[in-house]
């Protein structure tokens, strides 16, 4: 292994915020040399806490991400941050900056937080935000705060990545029972009520009591209801306790280890989905992409022979027959 990457290891878990920079835009940017700095800090990752906040678009979310954030400094945790953005449909970058967020964090070396784009993906969250989150735990960073875009019922995506999943709900907002219906209370574990200053907000309360009756449970964990106004700091105590609680009920070693073994397992399989697009990507030029796209389009060609073709002409369909005549 070069050296070069051995040292930059070795600065990002000593927690060097250029090198952790550098680290994540190369994740970003797919850098020749981020899988193997992957690889290389991977054995000394484990000990950081995940925590997804999704919702639907304007419940607060990034409000609650920054006081939350200040509460667990106050707790002298340290934090790191990465807000999954839209992406700009001319640059693919994220249109919302970290420097724009959370700006009162700027001069706490106890806190790193990250902007990324979501590139198209549709669970909410970058594809390369799994691999940021190994990098700040890496750094030594104790909670990771992992904020999405807020598209409805995609963001069922996020449980993937977070060891408790926060769903933000604000009275007031006519689709919120009906995303919860649509998927997003199967992932809840824990329920915040943001914006409870609002006119309603006591009824969306019962609502959503009420739904949590006939929810059903996961392995004896009801989703608590969460009352805060963000804006003011009001119920963030309250909420990082419930986080506490939860973590402390999932803390025990049968738990814990089944919730890391389906983590790592859907880990797996989204790692081998992106290796083999990759690969069979590399063999397709634009003008066979665009050929095979107007036969579809002129109903000339099915797009699923088209997929087929593209296989083959990769060669990977061959080499994937070989391993199993193999096994």
């Amino acid at each position: 292994m070069p050296a070069s990457i051995e040292n930059w290891a070795g600065q990002i878990r000593s927690g060097e915020v250029r090198a952790l920079s550098r680290a994540v835009s190369a994740i970003e940017n797919h850098a020749p040399e981020a899988e193997e700095l992957l690889r290389e800090i991977f054995p000394y990752t484990g000990r950081a806490y995940r925590i997804g906040i999704t919702g639907a678009p304007g419940t607060g979310k990034s409000t609650l991400v920054d006081r939350l954030a200040s509460q667990y400094r106050i707790e002298r945790k340290t934090v790191g941050i990465i807000a999954v953005d839209p992406s700009s449909p001319f640059t693919g970058g994220a249109i919302l900056g970290d420097r724009i967020r959370m700006q009162g964090h700027a001069a706490d070396c106890g806190i790193f937080i990250r902007s990324m784009a979501t590139r198209g993906f549709l669970g909410g969250l970058a594809q390369a935000a799994g691999d940021a989150a190994l990098l700040l735990d890496a750094a030594g960073k104790q909670m990771i705060l992992l904020e999405t875009v807020g598209v409805g019922q995609g963001e069922i995506e996020v449980v993937r990545f977070a060891d408790c999943t926060v769903v933000v709900l604000t009275p007031g907002m006519g689709d919120d029972i009906q995303n919860l219906k649509a998927g997003l209370m199967e992932i809840g574990d824990i329920l915040v009520l943001n914006k409870f200053d609002r006119e309603g907000a006591q009824r969306f309360e019962q609502q959503l009591t009420a739904i949590l009756q006939i929810a059903p449970e996961r392995d004896g964990w009801k989703p608590p209801i969460v009352r805060t106004v963000a804006t003011e700091g009001k119920g963030i105590e309250e909420f990082a306790q419930q986080i506490a609680l939860f973590r402390e009920y999932f803390d025990r070693p049968e738990r814990r280890r089944a919730r890391e073994l389906s983590y790592w397992k859907q880990w797996l399989l989204r790692l081998l989905q992106a290796s083999l697009l990759e690969r069979v990507g590399r063999h397709i030029d634009e003008a066979q992409l665009e050929a095979l796209a107007t036969e579809v389009a002129g109903r000339r060609k099915d797009p699923y022979s088209a997929v087929t073709e593209m296989i083959a002409d990769s060669g990977m369909a061959d080499k994937l027959d070989q391993a199993g005549a193999n096994s």
